[in-house]
Protein backbone atom coordinates (compact mmCIF):
# COMPACT_ATOMS: atom_id res chain seq x y z
CA UNK A 1 0.00 0.00 0.00
CA UNK A 2 2.49 2.62 1.08
CA UNK A 3 1.78 6.29 0.64
CA UNK A 4 -1.53 6.73 -1.19
CA UNK A 5 -3.08 9.74 -2.88
CA UNK A 6 -5.97 9.59 -0.44
CA UNK A 7 -3.65 9.68 2.57
CA UNK A 8 -1.63 12.61 1.23
CA UNK A 9 -4.77 14.50 0.29
CA UNK A 10 -6.16 14.07 3.81
CA UNK A 11 -2.87 15.16 5.38
CA UNK A 12 -2.67 18.25 3.19
CA UNK A 13 -6.28 19.23 3.85
CA UNK A 14 -5.75 18.92 7.61
CA UNK A 15 -3.30 21.81 7.41
CA UNK A 16 -5.03 24.12 4.95
CA UNK A 17 -6.37 27.29 6.55
CA UNK A 18 -9.11 27.66 3.95
CA UNK A 19 -11.38 24.62 3.56
CA UNK A 20 -11.95 25.62 -0.09
CA UNK A 21 -8.28 25.12 -0.99
CA UNK A 22 -7.82 22.51 -3.71
CA UNK A 23 -4.83 20.50 -4.89
CA UNK A 24 -4.41 19.58 -8.53
CA UNK A 25 -3.92 15.96 -9.49
CA UNK A 26 -0.36 16.64 -10.65
CA UNK A 27 0.54 18.39 -7.39
CA UNK A 28 -0.95 15.53 -5.40
CA UNK A 29 1.02 12.93 -7.36
CA UNK A 30 4.19 14.97 -6.84
CA UNK A 31 3.61 15.06 -3.07
CA UNK A 32 2.92 11.31 -3.02
CA UNK A 33 6.22 10.61 -4.77
CA UNK A 34 8.09 13.08 -2.55
CA UNK A 35 6.77 11.47 0.64
CA UNK A 36 7.49 7.96 -0.67
CA UNK A 37 11.10 8.89 -1.41
CA UNK A 38 11.45 10.70 1.93
CA UNK A 39 10.21 7.68 3.91
CA UNK A 40 12.41 5.23 2.01
CA UNK A 41 15.46 7.46 2.48
CA UNK A 42 14.72 7.81 6.21
CA UNK A 43 14.49 4.03 6.52
CA UNK A 44 17.75 3.45 4.63
CA UNK A 45 19.62 6.03 6.70
CA UNK A 46 18.16 4.59 9.88
CA UNK A 47 19.39 1.11 8.93
CA UNK A 48 22.87 2.43 8.14
CA UNK A 49 23.00 4.24 11.48
CA UNK A 50 21.88 1.11 13.33
CA UNK A 51 24.51 -0.96 11.54
CA UNK A 52 27.19 1.59 12.44
CA UNK A 53 26.16 1.27 16.08
CA UNK A 54 26.08 -2.52 15.94
CA UNK A 55 22.33 -2.62 16.56
CA UNK A 56 20.16 -5.36 15.12
CA UNK A 57 16.97 -3.27 14.92
CA UNK A 58 16.32 0.34 13.97
CA UNK A 59 14.60 2.33 16.67
CA UNK A 60 13.73 5.95 17.31
CA UNK A 61 17.28 6.74 18.47
CA UNK A 62 18.79 5.97 15.06
CA UNK A 63 16.07 7.89 13.24
CA UNK A 64 16.59 10.90 15.50
CA UNK A 65 20.28 10.85 14.69
CA UNK A 66 19.77 10.85 10.91
CA UNK A 67 16.78 13.23 10.82
CA UNK A 68 18.64 16.59 10.91
CA UNK A 69 20.76 15.78 7.85
CA UNK A 70 17.83 14.15 6.09
CA UNK A 71 15.76 17.31 6.48
CA UNK A 72 18.62 19.43 5.20
CA UNK A 73 19.02 17.16 2.17
CA UNK A 74 15.34 17.49 1.29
Amino acid sequence: RGVTSELVSRLLHLHFRDSKTKVSGDALQLMVEFLRIFVVEAAVRGVRQAQAEGAVLVDVDQLEKVLPQLLLDF
